[in-house]
């Protein structure tokens, strides 16, 4: 009998449709429509907040088409607080204006395919990067104001052509090359799939989110001549919609455009970046396992490009009052620290060893695809002053465009460690940007702190790396034990020197940022 691969599964998931009366809507009494929109409006704001339950998310959707007019979607850590959810909008007085004409149920899962280290040895024996990744998969996010295209699929169990009767090293091949097809969507698509293996009539349920819904169109497209979907894919009925704010609920009754311009660019939950996190993962950096070419293939998974990347965020290794901390002890030592991540923007550092040429010809194929976004802020390759290896760098404005980024620079070749892995405190990113006649004496200078460097206490590694398409773009990554000793550093005299010297050689500020 072929290998069933092993599972450990995360978050269930609900996507209940409602339909609307629109003749009971229209001829009801002003009052009470008044009142089934705010009770309405507080039910989701109370579950977008994750307010019933330890962790989880919530979104409401416009429906596009006659099979229904709303979605409402949940990701809950049990069974019992979806039910509960479902049976709390009963409660509301929209609700009897609505019918369920269909939903989903399913839960979140990562298997075998992805590590065989994780399912014979546990969590730990995997590293970092790994275990963000599968949080990822089992506790996803919902992106802010995208389109959504949710349908359930199954394997194809015919006479001819039976998915389960391949052997577990075919499955993988094939959701190899399905992958490849995926990453083509790198910074456009994020995916969520989940098992419904007797939960529901398929055997998964996938919602896709983009920013354009002609991607979603395309990707599934040709996503449809792979051998993985062509000979073995089933699919349910397709919806589409988007995202909009709770509080939009009413123009959205009323027949206006939502999300309404009062609302354009704001969190459609109303909570802004922060309220995103209720125990979200923080999805995944460069993982290993799967067919050994660092893809990672399961029977849940269309690999439609969503994998979540690594977030360097405040909640990783300093919480907010530290990193306020930090900043203010840079400012007086006069040293631009920014936010964290810079001006308020989110980061993510590998390393790769592989050539440097080949990888940039990866990078600029993905950065490509990352422009297409107004929170792409930077993606570029940096190659090292004098070690065999480079770094790709992608800076984004929001949390949720920077992990999806990782999860496809994480499939890039030769790469070998994230920012911050090694590290019990995290790396400090320097960015500087040098005047082109000073170029040689900055690289010289470097050289002297460097020695300074590798006798400080804490300290573990400094790289010098110059950006491949501009040598005059510098980034320096250091990584430290503690924030105390990398703070040891920055009050020193030797670093105020090379600050007071910096001024006459550099072209622009220098960005001084934490990275993890």
């Amino acid at each position: 009998m072929p290998q069933a691969p092993q599972t450990e599964e995360g978050w269930y998931a609900l996507h209940d449709f409602r339909s609307i009366d629109w003749d009971v809507w229209r001829d009801a009494p002003q009052r009470e429509r008044e009142r089934a929109v705010a009770e309405a409006v507080d039910y989701l704001q109370s579950h977008e907040a994750v307010e019933d339950a330890e962790e989880g998310a919530s979104a409401v959707f416009s429906i596009v088409g006659h099979k229904a007019d709303l979605l409402i979607l949940h990701f809950r850590p049990t069974l019992d607080a979806l039910s509960t959810a479902e049976r709390r909008f009963e409660r509301t007085a929209l609700a009897g204006f609505t019918d369920q004409p269909t939903s989903y149920v399913s839960v979140t899962e990562v298997s075998g395919y992805v590590s065989d280290e994780y399912f014979e040895d546990g969590a730990d024996a995997v590293d970092e990067g790994l275990r963000r990744y599968i949080e990822g998969k089992m506790k996803p996010d919902i992106p802010d104001g995208e389109y959504v295209s949710f349908y359930p699929m199954s394997k194809r169990r015919g006479e001819k052509y039976n998915w389960y009767d391949l052997s577990f090293e075919e499955r993988a091949e094939l959701m190899s090359g399905h992958g490849d097809v995926g990453r083509e969507y790198a910074g456009k698509i994020k995916q969520v799939i989940a098992s419904s293996v007797g939960f529901d009539d398929y055997e998964w349920g996938v919602t896709l989110f983009g920013s354009d819904p002609t991607d979603i169109k395309d990707i599934v497209y040709e996503m449809r001549f792979d051998e993985a979907s062509s000979r073995y894919g089933e699919f349910g009925q397709f919806y589409v919609g988007r995202r909009f704010p709770s509080t939009d609920l009413g123009a959205y009754l009323d027949g206006e455009s939502v999300p309404t311009s009062e609302h354009a660019g704001e969190s459609p939950h109303g909570h802004g970046e922060s309220g995103r996190h209720h125990g979200h993962g923080k999805g995944g950096g460069h993982h290993h396992g799967g067919d050994g070419n660092g893809s990672h293939h399961s029977d849940d998974s269309h690999h439609h490009g969503g994998a979540s990347g690594h977030h360097h965020g405040e909640s990783d290794t300093t919480d907010e009052g530290d990193a306020d901390d930090i900043r203010g002890e840079l400012t007086d030592l006069n040293i631009y620290a920014g936010k964290p991540h810079g001006e308020d923007v989110y980061a993510t550092v590998l390393y790769s060893e592989a050539d440097t040429d080949e990888l940039f010809e990866e990078v600029e194929g993905l950065r490509g695809n990352f422009e297409h976004y107004g929170t792409h802020v930077k993606t570029a390759v940096y190659e090292a002053n004098e070690r065999g290896r480079s770094a790709v760098v992608s800076i984004w404005e929001t949390q949720s465009a920077a992990e999806t980024a990782g999860g496809f620079l994480s499939e890039l070749p030769g790469i070998v460690s994230r920012a911050g892995e090694e590290s019990g405190f995290g790396t400090m990113g320097m960015f500087y940007t040098v005047k082109s006649e000073h170029r040689g004496e900055f690289v010289d200078k470097f050289g002297t702190v460097g020695g300074l460097l590798d006798e400080m206490d804490g300290h573990q590694e400094t790289d010098l790396m110059v950006n491949v398409e501009d040598e005059d773009d510098m980034f320096i990554a250091s990584q430290w034990r503690s924030k105390e000793d990398a703070m040891g550093f920055f009050r020193s005299d030797e670093f105020r020197e090379t600050v007071q010297w910096g001024r006459d050689v550099l072209a622009d500020r220098p960005r001084h940022v934490f990275l993890a």
